[in-house]
């Protein structure tokens, strides 16, 4: 099974995977979480400066991560699209030729769950972008992409709540 997490910078998705993972449910699933800082490291630019390279690289990790029997993620290529559909540095063409090839992909994962930022604070991982503006930005990109890719999604469902609320939830529509 295909499990991702899609949803704005510091709303609680790596927090959940790594929740996820210590489950007994969850024990056979590989689990994949933020490695901004690692490629950050490599000299990928990140946020609004992301370009159409470096918007590739993001989206072959969640390529690898589709070809998983089973896996979790806090990452979906519906992020990859809204991140490079709010980049600065990338062109009009180049945001619509990245789209039309990452869209396919959407129908792999077998669940998405949004992760609201709603009473999440914005928390600085010395990678990430903090600026209040452009997280809700990238959460409205987001939202609209879900609502043009709603066709191609299996099973779309939001989360909110302490991270103990957002667990059970997951749990509960996974595993009735």
């Amino acid at each position: 099974m295909k499990i991702g997490f899609c949803g704005t910078m510091s709303c609680g998705k790596t927090t959940l995977v790594n929740a996820l993972k210590q489950h007994k449910l969850f024990k056979d699933y590989e689990s994949r979480t933020e490695r901004s800082k690692y490629l950050n490291s490599l000299g990928i630019p990140l946020n609004t400066d992301s370009t159409f390279k470096g918007q590739l690289v993001f989206l072959a990790e969640r390529s690898a991560e589709l070809l998983c029997e089973n896996i979790i993620t806090d990452r979906t290529v519906i992020d990859v699209i809204a991140f490079s559909q709010c980049s600065e540095s990338m062109s009009i063409y180049e945001k619509e030729t990245f789209e039309n090839t990452a869209k396919f992909l959407i129908e792999e994962y077998d669940y998405i769950f949004y992760v609201s930022p709603v009473g999440v604070a914005i928390e600085d991982n010395g990678v990430r972008e903090t600026n209040a503006e452009y997280r809700d930005k990238i959460d409205q990109t987001i939202s609209k992409t879900l609502w043009i890719y709603n066709h191609r999604i299996k099973n779309l469902i939001e989360l909110s709540g302490s991270v103990e609320e957002r667990v059970e939830k997951v749990i509960s529509t996974i595993f009735p």
